[in-house]
Formats: structure tokens, C-alpha cells, sequence
């Protein structure tokens, strides 16, 4: 956690050096949320917020790196019964933390109207499963552990979004996450990939 504060205070102080000597880089904040999966599972809500900083090559053209704390994962469910004897349910919940460090590209195609696509690179934070099991008539269990020590720490990415800004700086953005590592580290444990639709609302200064 230590060197993840210092990371972000890092970025932020280079962010902030690079605003002092150049006008035509614009500081913002980004909050809004996930619409996560796993390659075998089903969708999970979750967030992200964090700050960015757009850089302008030219008037239509421009660079915007972004720190993100994203909250991600899956969710699956199963069932299984033997006709009027017993049932067997079960949900799973996959939950993933990640800071997500994406470099967009954007290209303005209207005013105030853009396009977006650039690489992005996860450091994951936290990583845990809850499950909840039931047998009819017998009732159920739940419980949650910690998963990171299966997971790739590492995860590389491509995003691909659209974004509108209003010339008082509010702005909207769409966006999804083409997950390009493998969640887990052993092949025993799956061969999924993250996949995330991001929607976000924010303000740059």
C-alpha cells in the first residue's frame, strides 16, 4: 500500500510539473462505473475513479494518461436438482481491485466530440472470492477468501471508447477494456481475461 500512495503522489507531482510548463495540458478527475466480466463468468457493477492529465499535440489530437483505482471481477451462479429428492445451488462472486494506469490516444472529430484507443497496464490490489452454497432442506454455507496468490499481479490491456466534452470542462466518456492477460497464473484455475465497459463522468481544469 505504501508504494502504491507513492506511485500515485509521484504521478500526480509530474502531472502537475508538466501543467506548470506547458498551456496546453489540461488536469482532470474521473469517477463513474463498471460493468466488469471474466471471460467465463457474468457481469459484475462495480467503479472506478482516479485522475487524469490531457496532453494536446495539436488542436484534434491528443495524449491522456490516466490513474484509476478500478473495481472488477465476475459473478456465476449454478444449480443442480434431483427431481423431488434434493437441490444444489451455488454463486460465486470473483472481486478484483486494480490501479489501471491507461495511455489513450484521442482524436477530436467534432467539437467537443472525440475518439479513444491506447494500452493500459493493471496492478492488482486485492483479489478475493465469496461463495454461497445451498442444499434444499439442509440449508446453506458462505464464506470468502483470498485469492491473490493465484492471480497474475500484472494486467495488460487495449481500450476503445468515445467521449464528449463541454467547453466548461464537464465531459462524458464510454469505454471498453479488451483484457489481453490471463486472470489466473495456473491453467488449473481457468484461462479467462478481464472485459470491462466503463462509463465516466468528470472535469478538467
Amino acid at each position: 500500500m505504501k508504494k502504491t500512495i507513492f506511485t500515485l503522489m509521484a504521478i500526480t507531482a509530474f502531472s502537475s510539473g508538466i501543467y506548470a510548463q506547458t498551456p496546453d495540458v489540461k488536469i482532470g478527475v474521473k469517477a463513474g462505473v463498471n460493468f466488469a466480466n471474466l471471460t467465463d463468468g457474468d457481469m459484475k457493477t462495480g467503479f472506478h475513479v482516479g485522475g487524469l492529465a490531457e496532453i494536446f499535440i495539436s488542436e484534434k489530437f491528443s495524449v491522456q494518461p490516466e490513474v484509476l483505482y478500478s473495481t472488477q471481477g465476475s459473478k456465476t451462479s449454478s444449480s443442480t436438482s434431483i427431481p423431488g429428492l434434493v437441490t444444489t445451488s451455488s454463486k460465486t462472486k470473483t472481486n478484483l481491485d486494480y490501479i489501471n494506469v491507461p495511455i489513450m490516444a484521442k482524436y477530436y472529430v467534432a467539437e467537443g466530440f472525440n475518439v479513444q484507443a491506447g494500452p493500459q497496464i493493471g496492478f492488482l490490489m486485492k483479489a478475493e472470492a465469496d461463495i454461497d452454497a445451498s442444499v434444499t432442506g439442509l440449508g446453506g454455507i458462505s464464506g470468502s477468501g483470498d485469492i491473490k496468490d493465484q492471480m497474475n499481479s500484472i494486467d495488460f490491456g487495449l481500450n476503445f471508447g468515445l467521449g464528449y466534452e463541454l467547453p466548461m470542462g464537464v465531459f462524458a466518456e464510454a469505454r471498453y477494456n479488451l483484457g489481453l492477460t490471463k486472470v489466473p497464473k495456473e491453467k488449473e484455475f481457468g484461462d479467462y481475461k478481464n472485459s470491462v465497459i466503463q462509463v465516466s463522468v468528470g472535469y478538467k481544469f
